[in-house]
């Protein structure tokens, strides 16, 4: 629900049912009101009878709103006040709000505890010892103790009143959100009772679909709070410029021995921008991968250095040790000077780092969900506005050049995302997903934290109605639990008890148990012999489909999923699109924005003179071959389908394509097909059409690199690609695109 303005805290109803000392704090820190989701959230949460979503911009106060009804009813049970679980993402996060709510909770003798690795030891044993207060912990902090203190866990549960998932968007959809939902399932578990769940974000795409995640029995009872973002000005500049060759200099333009010493003149002229508009403020940078942060990271602290000025550009990113990132994240927040980070998604999260007057992003971002957490770090201080500086580099266009190249695709799904921003659309949490990864974990924590279970423990606790892993069937979690034994993981006991095998004890002891995920492992990719480099593959992979790398297409024709090798040949089809999504996965929504933004004529305001031109030049490529009609397009040897489509349908197409004999890769906009015809390209499609459903043990049978998830490689063949297909693809999806390409008439 949507609310009007907050009531000062004099004439505030909710500020009235607070207790007294947190009244008084609130008046020592000056407060005059209570904002918007502060005040809806006093009577939601106060007397811990129901589950609550906050939703509210960055900076909107979600902690307050948390905490100043959590905190008043544990002061009503005092001296007993039991204790509130507050679960984050990030350890940074946890320092964060520890020094936050400490200062609230100091004055209530209210204890705040953070739990991660660098935390001091006596501090977790005076929790342990007495569980009272705010406990801050990370979902791989709470796997471990569910493993190594499974005993101990009914009393340290039996008094939590409350567990507050902090930026619940980081979680939805993922390997680490199925096992924090298994673990807030297991908490409920041990503690004899179901605990009020209150999930905290700026970014939820479809609420009900977040409610489903924070309480998947009854999320149509969760009570949601979507407070205004109180209508700040937000100002938009999108930058074009056209790709021009790299440029040697001099002196080497970057000293890192990691990069190369030739920098494309596009880049050169995109770092010299943001240092004319960024110096003497704060601001982050969002480029789309690591070497970029660590390319437009050195372009500007040689911009510094040419006009001897101290450094105000640090970079941060995930590979970067802690003091590096921590001596950026001290710059931007101390205030001292004027300091701007070039960052990868480490920064879009609430870590506090103050206010930064502007966001710039260089090229599309991962998703308009990841576009609007990055904006809310902006204009936070009153009066000021929201300012988002993007910036597209297009190919220069050759006769050859891709239909990804000719419609712009890199600057019109920037343009597509930044319309959906302003408009209120962001994508919606991606739910459902078996995770049988996280199921093979779960299996061997429980049986740490029990001393061993049978195997209708095990069901009740995790697949039967109701549990985490329900949509799996009881023949494949026997099939799962059979699997697990081979590869000793499992031992049964004669008297029906599973304990861990020789494998499983050896895993479970080791620290990186405790998390359900691992990192994107890079594939190498080798031709005749002769290392290309590498690169992260997130599709799936099959012998024959082409690839883009170095700006080259290339034909697969091995993969090795153990190795991590991708061996290639040259493809001689034509020129690959030069704009490669940066691996982001795109939603349907985007690409049919994409489509509407290039079927009009009507011009976008927040473009400068170049943007505006090159997205021109996409519209008139757009009208030229009729693209409002056609979906299938010819070109050369090759047959282009446009399905405007997201890549979960897109990839999905491909593999079926291939099912069928044909030479197909998702390349965004265009699934792109080899070697055949249009007719024959047709009739498959027609084929594909008459299906009534897909079995994607079948359709995976030939993909190579479907092993994605930490756990995978314990899993029978065919549940682990049922999951990966619930997880990365569209099966419906690409029957209904079928159905709808397949009658069309193709003009030549």
């Amino acid at each position: 629900m949507t609310t009007s303005s907050p009531a000062s805290s004099s004439d505030s109803q909710g500020f009235a049912r607070l207790d007294e000392r947190i009244q008084r704090w609130i008046w020592s820190e000056g407060w005059t009101t209570l904002r918007d989701a502060q005040e809806l959230s006093i009577p939601a949460l106060i007397d811990a009878d129901r589950d609550v979503i906050v939703a509210a911009a960055t900076a909107a106060g979600k902690t307050e709103a948390a905490f100043f009804p959590i905190l008043t009813h544990l002061l009503r049970h005092e001296p007993d006040i039991g204790s509130v679980l507050y679960i984050s993402p990030l350890k940074a996060l946890i320092n964060d709000q520890w020094g936050r709510l400490n200062d609230l909770c100091e004055s209530l003798e209210v204890p705040v505890v953070g739990w991660h690795g660098d935390v001091a030891a006596n501090r977790k044993h005076q929790f342990l010892k007495n569980p009272q207060g705010i406990l801050l912990i990370t979902p791989e902090s709470l796997e471990a103790l569910f493993v190594m203190r499974g005993s101990s866990m009914p009393g340290l549960m039996a008094g939590v009143r409350y567990i507050v998932v902090d930026e619940l968007h980081a979680f939805i959809g993922s390997e680490r959100g199925k096992q924090l939902q298994s673990l807030l399932h297991r908490i409920e578990r041990v503690a004899g009772r179901s605990v009020p769940r209150v999930g905290l974000s700026a970014t939820l795409g479809d609420m009900r679909l977040a409610a489903r995640f924070l309480r998947p029995s009854a999320g149509d009872k969760v009570h949601l709070i979507v407070a205004q973002s109180g209508g700040q000005e937000l100002k938009i500049l999108l930058k074009g410029y056209t790709e021009t060759p790299p440029r040697i200099e001099s002196e080497p333009e970057l000293e890192n021995p990691e990069l190369e010493d030739v920098v494309p003149g596009s880049v050169v002229a995109v770092a010299a921008h943001l240092y004319q508009a960024l110096r003497g403020s704060n601001n982050l940078v969002f480029p789309n991968s690591r070497r970029s942060v660590e390319i437009y990271a050195d372009l500007l602290r040689r911009h510094c250095e040419r006009e001897c000025l101290p450094n105000e550009f640090w970079a941060h990113h995930g590979s970067l040790a802690k003091d590096y990132r921590e001596e950026a994240e001290r710059a931007l927040k101390d205030g001292a000077r004027a300091a701007t980070a070039i960052c990868t998604t480490t920064l879009e999260l609430g870590i506090d780092i103050g206010s930064v007057k502007s966001i710039c992003q260089v090229g599309p971002p991962p998703s308009v969900a990841s576009l609007r957490q990055r904006l809310g770090r902006s204009g936070r201080r009153k009066g000021e506005p929201a300012i988002l500086r993007s910036y597209c580099i297009e190919p220069t266009l050759e006769p050859k050049s891709s239909i990804s190249d000719n419609l712009r695709e890199g600057l019109v799904q920037s343009v597509a995302m930044i319309r959906l921003l302003i408009c209120g659309w962001f994508e919606p949490p991606r739910v459902g997903g078996i995770h049988a990864s996280t199921l093979v974990q779960q299996i061997l924590s429980i049986i740490a934290e029990r001393g061993g279970s049978h195997v209708r423990e095990l069901w009740g606790t995790l697949a039967a109605e109701g549990g985490t892993f329900e949509g799996l069937s009881r023949e494949d979690f026997l099939l799962l639990l059979k699997r697990m034994g081979e590869l000793h993981l499992l031992i049964q006991e004669s008297s029906g008890l599973l304990l861990h095998g020789e494998l499983g004890e050896k895993l479970v002891n080791h620290y990186e148990f405790f998390a359900a995920f691992s990192s994107d492992e890079e594939f190498r990719l080798v031709c005749d012999g002769k290392a290309l480099g590498s690169l992260p593959v997130t599709r799936p992979l099959v012998p024959e489909q082409r690839i883009i790398f170095a700006g080259r297409r290339w034909r697969v024709l091995e993969v090795d999923g153990d190795k991590k090798l991708i061996v290639v040949a040259p493809d001689k089809g034509g020129a690959p699109p030069a704009f490669d999504g940066s691996g982001a996965m795109v939603h349907d929504r985007v690409r049919q924005e994409m489509r509407v933004v290039l079927a009009s004529s009507d011009r976008v305001a927040f473009l400068d003179e170049r943007a505006q031109a090159l997205l021109e030049e996409g519209r008139n490529y757009y009208q030229r071959v009729a693209l409002d009609a056609n979906q299938v397009l010819e070109r050369g040897n090759e047959i282009c389908l446009i399905t405007w489509r997201g890549d979960w349908v897109n990839d999905a197409l491909a593999l079926l394509l291939a099912r069928y004999g044909l030479q197909a890769s998702n390349e965004g906009l265009v699934v792109n097909i080899t070697g055949s015809t249009k007719e024959h390209v047709l009739e498959a499609l027609g084929e594909i059409a008459e299906l009534e459903n897909i079995d994607p043990v079948f359709l995976l049978n030939e993909a190579k690199n479907t092993l994605r998830e930490k756990w995978d490689w314990t899993l029978p063949e065919a549940i682990g690609r049922r999951s990966f297909a619930s997880l990365y693809l569209d099966l419906a999806g690409a029957l209904n695109t079928a159905r709808c390409i397949a009658p069309s008439k193709i003009e030549r």
